[in-house]
Protein backbone atom coordinates (compact mmCIF):
# COMPACT_ATOMS: atom_id res chain seq x y z
CA UNK A 1 0.00 0.00 0.00
CA UNK A 2 1.38 3.44 -0.87
CA UNK A 3 2.17 5.78 1.98
CA UNK A 4 0.06 8.45 0.25
CA UNK A 5 -3.15 6.48 0.80
CA UNK A 6 -3.07 7.34 4.48
CA UNK A 7 -3.21 10.92 5.72
CA UNK A 8 0.21 12.02 6.96
CA UNK A 9 -1.53 13.98 9.72
CA UNK A 10 -2.27 10.55 11.20
CA UNK A 11 0.88 8.69 10.14
CA UNK A 12 3.44 11.21 11.40
CA UNK A 13 1.92 11.54 14.92
CA UNK A 14 1.77 7.74 15.20
CA UNK A 15 5.45 7.50 14.30
CA UNK A 16 6.28 10.34 16.67
CA UNK A 17 4.51 8.70 19.62
CA UNK A 18 6.10 5.32 18.85
CA UNK A 19 9.57 6.84 18.55
CA UNK A 20 9.48 8.92 21.70
CA UNK A 21 7.79 6.21 23.73
CA UNK A 22 10.45 3.69 22.73
CA UNK A 23 13.37 6.01 23.49
CA UNK A 24 12.02 7.41 26.77
CA UNK A 25 10.89 3.97 27.98
CA UNK A 26 14.29 2.44 27.23
CA UNK A 27 16.14 5.13 29.16
CA UNK A 28 13.90 4.87 32.20
CA UNK A 29 13.67 1.09 32.33
CA UNK A 30 17.41 0.44 31.97
CA UNK A 31 18.17 2.15 35.29
CA UNK A 32 15.89 -0.34 37.06
CA UNK A 33 17.94 -3.24 35.69
CA UNK A 34 21.37 -2.02 36.88
CA UNK A 35 21.50 -4.08 40.13
CA UNK A 36 20.64 -7.28 38.23
CA UNK A 37 23.19 -6.47 35.51
CA UNK A 38 25.88 -5.87 38.14
CA UNK A 39 25.08 -9.21 39.80
CA UNK A 40 25.07 -11.05 36.44
CA UNK A 41 28.55 -9.86 35.45
CA UNK A 42 30.06 -9.84 38.95
CA UNK A 43 30.72 -6.11 39.21
CA UNK A 44 29.69 -3.44 41.68
CA UNK A 45 26.62 -1.28 41.14
CA UNK A 46 28.95 1.63 40.41
CA UNK A 47 30.79 -0.49 37.85
CA UNK A 48 27.59 -1.20 35.95
CA UNK A 49 26.82 2.53 35.81
CA UNK A 50 28.74 2.72 32.51
CA UNK A 51 25.74 1.01 30.89
CA UNK A 52 23.68 4.13 31.60
CA UNK A 53 26.37 6.78 31.08
CA UNK A 54 27.48 5.57 27.63
CA UNK A 55 24.00 6.23 26.22
CA UNK A 56 23.84 10.05 26.61
CA UNK A 57 27.50 10.31 25.60
CA UNK A 58 26.75 8.60 22.27
CA UNK A 59 23.53 10.59 21.89
CA UNK A 60 25.72 13.68 22.02
CA UNK A 61 27.78 12.38 19.11
CA UNK A 62 24.86 11.83 16.74
CA UNK A 63 22.47 14.67 17.66
CA UNK A 64 24.38 17.32 15.66
CA UNK A 65 24.19 15.10 12.58
CA UNK A 66 20.42 14.58 12.76
CA UNK A 67 19.40 17.91 11.22
CA UNK A 68 21.77 17.59 8.25
CA UNK A 69 20.76 13.98 7.54
CA UNK A 70 17.06 14.83 7.70
CA UNK A 71 17.49 17.75 5.31
CA UNK A 72 19.76 15.77 2.97
CA UNK A 73 17.82 12.50 2.67
CA UNK A 74 14.40 13.35 4.08
CA UNK A 75 12.90 12.31 7.38
CA UNK A 76 11.64 8.86 6.41
CA UNK A 77 14.89 7.04 5.56
CA UNK A 78 16.75 8.62 8.49
CA UNK A 79 13.98 7.83 10.96
CA UNK A 80 13.55 4.25 9.77
CA UNK A 81 17.29 3.55 9.63
CA UNK A 82 17.70 4.89 13.17
CA UNK A 83 14.67 2.89 14.33
CA UNK A 84 16.14 -0.27 12.82
CA UNK A 85 19.51 0.34 14.51
CA UNK A 86 17.85 1.11 17.84
CA UNK A 87 15.76 -2.06 17.71
CA UNK A 88 18.64 -4.28 16.58
CA UNK A 89 20.99 -2.89 19.24
CA UNK A 90 18.29 -3.52 21.87
CA UNK A 91 18.32 -7.19 20.95
CA UNK A 92 22.12 -7.19 21.07
CA UNK A 93 22.01 -5.63 24.54
CA UNK A 94 19.75 -8.41 25.74
CA UNK A 95 22.09 -11.07 24.37
CA UNK A 96 25.33 -9.53 25.67
CA UNK A 97 27.75 -12.00 27.27
CA UNK A 98 29.86 -9.45 29.11
CA UNK A 99 29.62 -5.97 30.54
CA UNK A 100 31.95 -4.70 27.82
CA UNK A 101 29.66 -6.01 25.08
CA UNK A 102 26.64 -4.48 26.79
CA UNK A 103 28.33 -1.08 26.97
CA UNK A 104 29.19 -1.21 23.24
CA UNK A 105 25.64 -2.16 22.30
CA UNK A 106 24.22 0.58 24.54
CA UNK A 107 26.49 2.98 22.68
CA UNK A 108 24.88 1.89 19.41
CA UNK A 109 21.50 2.54 20.99
CA UNK A 110 22.65 6.02 21.92
CA UNK A 111 23.83 6.77 18.38
CA UNK A 112 20.40 5.72 17.08
CA UNK A 113 18.53 7.59 19.82
CA UNK A 114 20.38 10.80 18.99
CA UNK A 115 18.91 10.65 15.48
CA UNK A 116 15.43 9.40 16.36
CA UNK A 117 14.04 12.13 18.58
CA UNK A 118 15.02 15.31 16.67
CA UNK A 119 14.07 13.84 13.27
CA UNK A 120 10.68 12.66 14.56
CA UNK A 121 9.99 16.05 16.16
CA UNK A 122 10.96 17.94 12.98
CA UNK A 123 8.61 15.77 10.92
CA UNK A 124 5.76 16.42 13.34
CA UNK A 125 6.16 20.20 13.25
CA UNK A 126 6.57 20.27 9.48
CA UNK A 127 3.36 18.28 9.04
CA UNK A 128 1.15 20.70 10.98
CA UNK A 129 0.56 24.43 10.57
CA UNK A 130 1.44 26.85 13.38
CA UNK A 131 -2.23 27.00 14.37
CA UNK A 132 -2.57 23.21 14.41
CA UNK A 133 0.56 22.63 16.48
CA UNK A 134 -1.26 23.42 19.70
CA UNK A 135 -3.46 20.38 19.19
CA UNK A 136 -0.71 18.29 17.67
CA UNK A 137 1.52 18.96 20.67
CA UNK A 138 -0.98 17.19 22.89
CA UNK A 139 0.42 14.08 21.25
CA UNK A 140 3.93 14.90 22.44
CA UNK A 141 2.95 14.65 26.09
CA UNK A 142 1.79 11.03 25.76
CA UNK A 143 5.19 9.30 25.38
CA UNK A 144 7.02 11.90 27.44
CA UNK A 145 4.83 11.30 30.49
CA UNK A 146 3.46 7.78 30.23
CA UNK A 147 6.80 6.09 29.48
CA UNK A 148 8.75 7.31 32.56
CA UNK A 149 5.75 6.54 34.76
CA UNK A 150 5.24 3.01 33.44
CA UNK A 151 8.91 2.04 33.00
CA UNK A 152 9.85 1.41 36.66
CA UNK A 153 6.88 -0.88 37.26
CA UNK A 154 7.28 -2.69 33.93
CA UNK A 155 11.00 -3.09 34.56
CA UNK A 156 10.37 -4.58 37.98
CA UNK A 157 7.86 -7.09 36.56
CA UNK A 158 10.20 -8.16 33.73
CA UNK A 159 13.26 -8.49 35.96
CA UNK A 160 11.45 -10.38 38.73
CA UNK A 161 9.48 -12.60 36.36
CA UNK A 162 12.07 -13.18 33.62
CA UNK A 163 15.49 -11.48 33.72
CA UNK A 164 17.20 -8.14 33.16
CA UNK A 165 17.67 -9.07 29.50
CA UNK A 166 13.96 -8.55 28.88
CA UNK A 167 14.16 -4.83 29.61
CA UNK A 168 15.97 -4.72 26.25
CA UNK A 169 14.08 -7.49 24.45
CA UNK A 170 10.80 -5.68 25.16
CA UNK A 171 11.88 -3.04 22.61
CA UNK A 172 11.76 -5.58 19.77
CA UNK A 173 7.98 -5.84 19.20
CA UNK A 174 7.48 -2.07 19.58
CA UNK A 175 10.41 -1.20 17.33
CA UNK A 176 9.51 -3.76 14.68
CA UNK A 177 5.88 -2.61 14.57
CA UNK A 178 6.90 1.06 14.24
CA UNK A 179 9.45 0.19 11.56
CA UNK A 180 6.89 -1.73 9.49
CA UNK A 181 4.24 0.96 9.89
CA UNK A 182 6.63 3.70 8.82
CA UNK A 183 7.96 1.68 5.91
CA UNK A 184 4.47 1.18 4.51
CA UNK A 185 2.68 4.44 5.29
CA UNK A 186 5.20 7.21 5.90
CA UNK A 187 5.89 9.70 3.10
CA UNK A 188 9.33 11.18 2.54
CA UNK A 189 9.28 14.95 2.06
CA UNK A 190 12.49 16.93 1.74
CA UNK A 191 12.92 20.62 2.49
CA UNK A 192 15.81 22.29 0.74
CA UNK A 193 19.44 21.34 0.26
CA UNK A 194 21.60 21.35 3.42
CA UNK A 195 24.89 21.85 1.57
CA UNK A 196 28.04 19.87 2.14
CA UNK A 197 28.51 18.05 5.41
CA UNK A 198 30.33 20.27 7.90
CA UNK A 199 32.79 17.64 9.16
CA UNK A 200 34.88 19.93 11.41
CA UNK A 201 31.73 21.32 13.00
CA UNK A 202 30.36 17.82 13.47
CA UNK A 203 33.52 16.60 15.20
CA UNK A 204 33.78 19.63 17.46
CA UNK A 205 30.11 19.81 18.41
CA UNK A 206 29.77 16.05 18.89
CA UNK A 207 32.89 16.00 21.05
CA UNK A 208 31.74 19.00 23.08
CA UNK A 209 28.28 17.58 23.80
CA UNK A 210 29.65 14.12 24.65
CA UNK A 211 32.32 15.45 27.03
CA UNK A 212 29.84 17.73 28.79
CA UNK A 213 27.24 14.95 29.05
CA UNK A 214 29.82 12.62 30.57
CA UNK A 215 30.95 15.23 33.06
CA UNK A 216 27.40 16.14 34.10
CA UNK A 217 26.21 12.52 34.34
CA UNK A 218 29.20 11.28 36.34
CA UNK A 219 30.11 14.41 38.30
CA UNK A 220 28.11 13.63 41.42
CA UNK A 221 29.34 10.02 41.66
CA UNK A 222 33.03 10.56 40.92
CA UNK A 223 33.30 14.03 42.44
CA UNK A 224 33.20 17.30 40.53
CA UNK A 225 36.84 18.02 41.28
CA UNK A 226 38.12 14.57 40.26
CA UNK A 227 40.54 14.66 37.28
CA UNK A 228 38.27 12.76 34.84
CA UNK A 229 35.26 14.99 35.53
CA UNK A 230 37.10 18.30 35.76
CA UNK A 231 39.06 17.44 32.62
CA UNK A 232 35.95 16.38 30.75
CA UNK A 233 34.04 19.54 31.63
CA UNK A 234 37.02 21.79 30.85
CA UNK A 235 37.64 20.12 27.49
CA UNK A 236 33.93 20.28 26.71
CA UNK A 237 33.84 24.00 27.49
CA UNK A 238 36.83 24.63 25.21
CA UNK A 239 35.19 22.67 22.40
CA UNK A 240 31.91 24.54 22.89
CA UNK A 241 33.73 27.85 22.46
CA UNK A 242 35.54 26.57 19.38
CA UNK A 243 32.29 25.20 17.94
CA UNK A 244 30.46 28.51 18.37
CA UNK A 245 33.25 30.51 16.74
CA UNK A 246 33.62 28.07 13.85
CA UNK A 247 29.90 27.48 13.21
CA UNK A 248 29.08 31.19 13.08
CA UNK A 249 31.71 31.63 10.35
CA UNK A 250 30.66 28.61 8.29
CA UNK A 251 28.17 29.10 5.40
CA UNK A 252 26.52 25.68 5.94
CA UNK A 253 27.11 24.74 9.60
CA UNK A 254 26.16 21.39 11.10
CA UNK A 255 24.51 23.36 13.94
CA UNK A 256 22.69 26.48 12.77
CA UNK A 257 23.51 28.53 15.86
CA UNK A 258 22.26 31.68 14.13
CA UNK A 259 18.77 30.48 15.01
CA UNK A 260 19.53 31.68 18.53
CA UNK A 261 19.38 35.24 17.18
CA UNK A 262 15.64 34.68 17.28
CA UNK A 263 14.95 35.97 20.80
CA UNK A 264 11.82 33.86 21.28
CA UNK A 265 13.52 30.62 20.24
CA UNK A 266 16.56 31.43 22.40
CA UNK A 267 14.61 32.40 25.50
CA UNK A 268 12.34 29.36 25.34
CA UNK A 269 15.46 27.17 25.32
CA UNK A 270 16.55 28.92 28.52
CA UNK A 271 13.15 28.26 30.09
CA UNK A 272 13.36 24.66 28.89
CA UNK A 273 16.72 24.29 30.58
CA UNK A 274 16.16 25.94 33.96
CA UNK A 275 12.40 25.42 34.15
CA UNK A 276 12.30 21.68 33.45
CA UNK A 277 15.19 20.75 35.77
CA UNK A 278 13.16 21.31 38.98
CA UNK A 279 10.38 19.02 37.76
CA UNK A 280 12.74 16.32 36.47
CA UNK A 281 14.76 16.61 39.66
CA UNK A 282 11.64 16.00 41.73
CA UNK A 283 10.79 12.97 39.60
CA UNK A 284 14.30 11.62 40.24
CA UNK A 285 14.34 12.40 43.97
CA UNK A 286 10.92 10.97 44.87
CA UNK A 287 11.69 7.28 44.13
CA UNK A 288 15.04 7.60 45.94
CA UNK A 289 13.32 9.05 49.00
CA UNK A 290 10.66 6.34 49.11
CA UNK A 291 13.08 3.45 48.59
CA UNK A 292 16.14 4.66 50.52
CA UNK A 293 15.00 7.13 53.18
CA UNK A 294 11.74 5.31 53.89
CA UNK A 295 12.74 1.76 52.94
CA UNK A 296 9.79 1.31 50.58
CA UNK A 297 9.59 -1.19 47.73
CA UNK A 298 10.12 -0.46 44.04
CA UNK A 299 6.42 -1.15 43.46
CA UNK A 300 5.40 1.39 46.09
CA UNK A 301 7.80 3.87 44.57
CA UNK A 302 6.44 3.39 41.06
CA UNK A 303 2.81 3.58 42.17
CA UNK A 304 3.52 6.73 44.19
CA UNK A 305 5.05 8.66 41.28
CA UNK A 306 2.72 7.42 38.52
CA UNK A 307 0.09 10.06 39.37
CA UNK A 308 2.36 12.72 37.81
CA UNK A 309 1.45 11.46 34.33
CA UNK A 310 -2.27 11.73 35.13
CA UNK A 311 -1.84 15.35 36.20
CA UNK A 312 0.05 16.26 33.03
CA UNK A 313 -2.47 14.65 30.71
CA UNK A 314 -5.38 16.40 32.44
CA UNK A 315 -3.82 19.85 32.28
CA UNK A 316 -2.78 19.50 28.65
CA UNK A 317 -6.43 19.12 27.60
CA UNK A 318 -7.33 22.39 29.34
CA UNK A 319 -4.26 24.26 28.09
CA UNK A 320 -5.00 23.34 24.48
CA UNK A 321 -8.32 25.19 24.79
CA UNK A 322 -6.88 28.22 26.58
CA UNK A 323 -3.73 28.71 24.47
CA UNK A 324 -5.25 31.02 21.84
CA UNK A 325 -7.16 33.12 24.37
CA UNK A 326 -4.56 33.45 27.15
CA UNK A 327 -1.29 33.06 25.28
CA UNK A 328 1.73 30.91 26.17
CA UNK A 329 3.54 33.33 28.48
CA UNK A 330 1.04 33.36 31.34
CA UNK A 331 0.24 29.67 30.93
CA UNK A 332 3.89 28.58 31.14
CA UNK A 333 4.71 30.98 33.99
CA UNK A 334 1.67 29.79 35.96
CA UNK A 335 2.61 26.15 35.42
CA UNK A 336 6.19 26.60 36.61
CA UNK A 337 4.96 28.68 39.56
CA UNK A 338 2.62 25.82 40.52
CA UNK A 339 5.61 23.45 40.42
CA UNK A 340 7.57 25.84 42.64
CA UNK A 341 4.76 25.96 45.22
CA UNK A 342 4.41 22.17 45.32
CA UNK A 343 8.18 21.75 45.69
CA UNK A 344 8.13 24.27 48.54
CA UNK A 345 5.45 22.20 50.27
CA UNK A 346 7.56 19.07 49.72
CA UNK A 347 10.32 20.55 51.89
CA UNK A 348 8.24 19.21 54.81
CA UNK A 349 8.69 15.53 53.87
CA UNK A 350 10.03 13.18 56.52
CA UNK A 351 10.23 9.46 57.27
CA UNK A 352 6.53 9.42 58.15
CA UNK A 353 5.26 10.98 54.90
CA UNK A 354 2.73 8.50 53.49
CA UNK A 355 2.42 7.07 50.00
CA UNK A 356 -0.82 8.94 49.35
CA UNK A 357 0.83 12.22 50.25
CA UNK A 358 3.48 11.53 47.61
CA UNK A 359 0.82 10.56 45.11
CA UNK A 360 -0.86 13.92 45.72
CA UNK A 361 2.44 15.81 45.40
CA UNK A 362 3.27 14.05 42.13
CA UNK A 363 -0.23 14.67 40.79
CA UNK A 364 0.03 18.39 41.58
CA UNK A 365 3.49 18.55 40.00
CA UNK A 366 1.99 16.97 36.90
CA UNK A 367 -0.82 19.52 36.85
CA UNK A 368 1.78 22.28 36.88
CA UNK A 369 4.09 20.81 34.26
CA UNK A 370 1.15 19.99 32.01
CA UNK A 371 0.87 23.75 31.52
CA UNK A 372 4.54 23.94 30.52
CA UNK A 373 5.46 21.11 28.15
CA UNK A 374 2.99 21.71 25.33
CA UNK A 375 2.87 25.55 25.14
CA UNK A 376 6.65 25.83 25.58
CA UNK A 377 7.25 23.48 22.66
CA UNK A 378 4.70 25.18 20.42
CA UNK A 379 5.86 28.74 21.07
CA UNK A 380 9.55 27.85 20.70
CA UNK A 381 8.95 26.81 17.08
CA UNK A 382 6.37 29.47 16.25
CA UNK A 383 8.84 31.86 14.59
CA UNK A 384 10.97 29.18 12.89
CA UNK A 385 10.71 28.77 9.12
CA UNK A 386 9.78 25.36 7.76
CA UNK A 387 13.18 24.96 6.07
CA UNK A 388 14.91 25.50 9.44
CA UNK A 389 12.70 23.08 11.36
CA UNK A 390 15.21 20.21 11.27
CA UNK A 391 18.03 22.37 12.62
CA UNK A 392 15.76 23.91 15.27
CA UNK A 393 14.68 20.45 16.37
CA UNK A 394 18.34 19.44 16.67
CA UNK A 395 19.12 22.41 18.93
CA UNK A 396 15.98 21.66 20.94
CA UNK A 397 17.16 18.07 21.46
CA UNK A 398 20.54 19.29 22.70
CA UNK A 399 18.81 21.47 25.31
CA UNK A 400 16.49 18.64 26.34
CA UNK A 401 19.38 16.21 26.79
CA UNK A 402 21.19 18.63 29.06
CA UNK A 403 18.12 19.34 31.18
CA UNK A 404 17.53 15.61 31.64
CA UNK A 405 21.18 15.10 32.60
CA UNK A 406 21.39 18.12 34.90
CA UNK A 407 18.36 17.15 37.00
CA UNK A 408 19.72 13.89 38.51
CA UNK A 409 23.22 15.40 38.70
CA UNK A 410 21.95 18.32 40.79
CA UNK A 411 19.86 16.07 43.06
CA UNK A 412 22.71 13.59 43.59
CA UNK A 413 25.18 16.38 44.35
CA UNK A 414 22.87 17.94 46.95
CA UNK A 415 22.17 14.58 48.57
CA UNK A 416 25.86 13.72 48.82
CA UNK A 417 26.69 17.14 50.23
CA UNK A 418 24.03 16.77 52.94
CA UNK A 419 24.81 13.17 53.93
CA UNK A 420 27.39 12.27 56.55
CA UNK A 421 30.25 9.97 55.57
CA UNK A 422 29.14 7.45 58.16
CA UNK A 423 25.69 7.06 56.59
CA UNK A 424 24.99 4.81 53.61
CA UNK A 425 21.81 6.65 52.63
CA UNK A 426 20.75 10.28 52.65
CA UNK A 427 18.52 11.32 55.57
CA UNK A 428 15.12 13.00 55.04
CA UNK A 429 16.72 16.37 55.85
CA UNK A 430 18.92 16.04 52.75
CA UNK A 431 15.84 15.61 50.58
CA UNK A 432 14.26 18.68 52.15
CA UNK A 433 17.30 20.65 51.00
CA UNK A 434 16.90 19.19 47.50
CA UNK A 435 13.28 20.28 47.28
CA UNK A 436 14.15 23.75 48.60
CA UNK A 437 16.79 24.29 45.89
CA UNK A 438 14.49 22.94 43.19
CA UNK A 439 11.69 25.23 44.38
CA UNK A 440 14.01 28.26 44.18
CA UNK A 441 14.98 27.31 40.61
CA UNK A 442 11.34 26.98 39.64
CA UNK A 443 10.45 30.38 41.11
CA UNK A 444 13.31 31.96 39.15
CA UNK A 445 12.21 30.21 35.95
CA UNK A 446 8.61 31.40 36.37
CA UNK A 447 9.78 35.01 36.70
CA UNK A 448 12.01 34.72 33.64
CA UNK A 449 9.10 33.27 31.65
CA UNK A 450 7.14 36.48 32.19
CA UNK A 451 9.70 38.28 29.98
CA UNK A 452 8.75 36.17 26.93
CA UNK A 453 6.70 37.82 24.17
CA UNK A 454 3.16 36.49 23.87
CA UNK A 455 3.33 34.93 20.40
CA UNK A 456 0.22 33.00 19.39
CA UNK A 457 -0.41 30.81 16.36
CA UNK A 458 -1.98 32.50 13.35
CA UNK A 459 -5.25 31.08 12.06
CA UNK A 460 -5.51 32.11 8.46
CA UNK A 461 -6.99 30.66 5.32
CA UNK A 462 -5.40 30.61 1.86
CA UNK A 463 -5.98 33.80 -0.14
CA UNK A 464 -9.34 33.80 -1.88
CA UNK A 465 -10.81 31.03 0.24
CA UNK A 466 -14.60 31.46 0.56
CA UNK A 467 -15.89 32.71 3.88
CA UNK A 468 -17.96 29.56 4.34
CA UNK A 469 -14.89 27.39 3.81
CA UNK A 470 -12.94 29.44 6.33
CA UNK A 471 -15.73 29.02 8.87
CA UNK A 472 -15.84 25.26 8.28
CA UNK A 473 -12.07 25.03 8.75
CA UNK A 474 -12.22 27.03 11.98
CA UNK A 475 -15.03 24.86 13.34
CA UNK A 476 -13.04 21.73 12.45
CA UNK A 477 -9.89 23.21 13.99
CA UNK A 478 -7.95 22.74 10.74
CA UNK A 479 -5.56 25.40 9.47
CA UNK A 480 -4.09 25.99 5.99
CA UNK A 481 -1.18 24.19 4.47
CA UNK A 482 2.03 25.53 5.83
Amino acid sequence: MSGRRLDQRLVVPVMFVATFFLVVMDGAITTVALPSIAHQFGVSAAGSDSVVVVYPVCVGISIPLSGWLGDRFGGKPVLLAAMGLFTASSVLCGSADSLGQLVVYRGLQGLAGGLLTPVAAAMLFRTFTPAERVRASRIMTIPQQIAPAVAPMLGGVLIDGLSWRWVFYVNLPFGAAALLFGLVFLDNSRHGAPGRLDVPGLLMSGGAISLLMYGVCEGARQGWSSPPIAGSLAAGAVLVTATVVFELRTPAPILRLRLFKDALFRDTKVVGLIGVVPFMGAMYAAPLFIQEAQGGSALRSGSSTFTEAIGVLLTVQVVARLYDRVGPRLIIASGIFCVAVVLAVMTTVDAGTGAWAFRLYMFLLGLGMGAVFMPLTVVSFSTIEKADMGQASTLNSVTSQFSMAMAPALVATLLIANTSESSATAPPAAYRTVYLVLAAMAFAASLFTLTLPDTRPRRTSPPGAPATARRRRRRAGVGPDY
